[in-house]
């Protein structure tokens, strides 16, 4: 039976950051906490987020890491619960909105955090006691805005999904305003992000049509804009297209992903400061060559539907088109050039086994076929 479910408030526009009390009020929230990054607070736009809550006295963490942790999850409860918070305001990234999710399960759920992730059986242990959440992304590669997930790094160093419809954002506010600062190489590789997200889900088996429209037409928008975007930050229609096909992405994510998502949560956990749509961007190709036996034999091929959409010839031409996509955004050209060894592959093909999104990929992988990506993407 397929469940077909979409239910945050999203504005997205040029100064929708405005609305930002207006829907405080109307979830109500009275005193929130504001969960955001550094790298947020240095660009200024931790202070847009405050002058646009004039009535409003926000508590702030502003230490969420690049890859969200539990003990992170833990220092923002604390002062949640110190400043008698009874909502949440994620500002930035998938990772401040990721970790914000983990607050809104730890704030309010007994235990460690491992005891509500996916793969552990928890799911269904997520209630809706959790406090309110808006989202506001000022990256367009996550679409955690919209999505029932969040990715956490847990105590015991693996990286697991959290997945429940009670953690999906109240409203999502898009202002592409807040990434017209975007430096190029984080605007390619949160791009990459968005466009793995619209193609994975795309191709994930399960029947459900109007997130495969959401999704192809994400991927559009995507393709065409993200080198505008990154060669000119400035570019508004680019922002505007980028930011729509982040969210249109994790709007499909109710499909699941795949392998492309199983390797990079598993090499992510495995080495923290690696980047996540980095590691999506140069896992893709291998990915898609490894689907293609697949989708060959389909009646509906999605990969020649999304060569169509990116304005190729063939879904023969879709694996070298990311890889040259990739080298003309300037993002890395391979696993290796990022550090990685291949005495890291069991390891990582141990977790990516291990992931939520290993059994939604259209192919199922062994061990083996893991390795071969991973050597593909060296």
């Amino acid at each position: 039976m397929a469940q077909i479910l979409y239910i945050t408030n999203i504005l997205i526009d040029f100064g929708v950051l405005s609305q930002l009390q207006a829907e405080c009020d109307r979830v109500g929230i009275r005193r929130p906490l504001i969960v955001t990054d550094a790298g947020v607070k240095a660009a200024g736009l931790l202070d847009k987020a405050t002058a646009a809550l004039p009535g409003l006295r926000p508590a702030v963490f502003d230490q969420t890491p690049s890859n969200p942790t539990e003990a992170a999850v833990r220092a923002a409860v604390a002062v949640y619960q110190a400043q008698g918070c009874d909502g949440l305001i994620a500002l930035g990234g998938g990772s401040a909105i990721d970790c914000a999710k983990g607050v809104a399960i730890a704030c309010t759920h007994p235990g460690p955090l491992k005891t509500y992730a996916t793969i552990e059986g928890g799911s269904l242990k997520i209630t809706d006691r959790v406090p309110p959440l808006i989202a506001v992304p000022t990256t367009a590669g996550t679409g955690s805005e919209v999505a029932r997930g969040a990715i956490v790094i847990v105590d015991d160093g693996r990286k697991l999904g959290f997945h429940s419809w009670h953690l999906v954002p109240k409203t999502a506010l898009l202002d592409p305003e807040l990434t017209l600062g975007l430096p190029p190489m984080l605007t390619a590789a949160t791009g990459m992000d968005a466009i793995a997200h619209c193609m994975e889900t795309f191709m994930a088996p399960p029947f459900n049509p109007p997130a495969d429209g959401i999704g192809l037409d994400g991927l559009t928008r995507g393709w065409a804009n993200i080198e505008r975007a990154t060669k000119d930050g400035q570019d508004r229609e680019a922002r505007l297209n980028m930011m729509s096909a982040s969210m249109q992405g994790a709007m499909a994510f109710q499909k699941g992903l795949g392998c492309v998502h199983s390797l990079s949560h598993s090499l992510g956990g495995v080495n923290p400061r690696l980047h996540h749509g980095t590691l999506n961007a140069v896992f893709l190709p291998a990915v898609i060559r490894f689907n293609a036996e697949a989708e060959s034999m389909k009646k509906d091929n999605r990969l020649q539907r999304m060569a169509h959409a990116m304005g190729l010839a063939s879904g023969g031409d879709v694996a070298e088109a990311i890889t040259d996509m990739n080298a003309r955004l300037g993002l890395p050209a391979g696993l290796a050039t990022m550090g990685v060894t291949p005495d890291l592959f069991d390891k990582v093909i141990e977790g990516a086994m291990a992931d939520h999104c290993h059994k939604t990929n259209p192919r199922l992988a062994t061990a083996e076929d893991y390795r071969a990506m991973l050597q593909a993407a060296m």
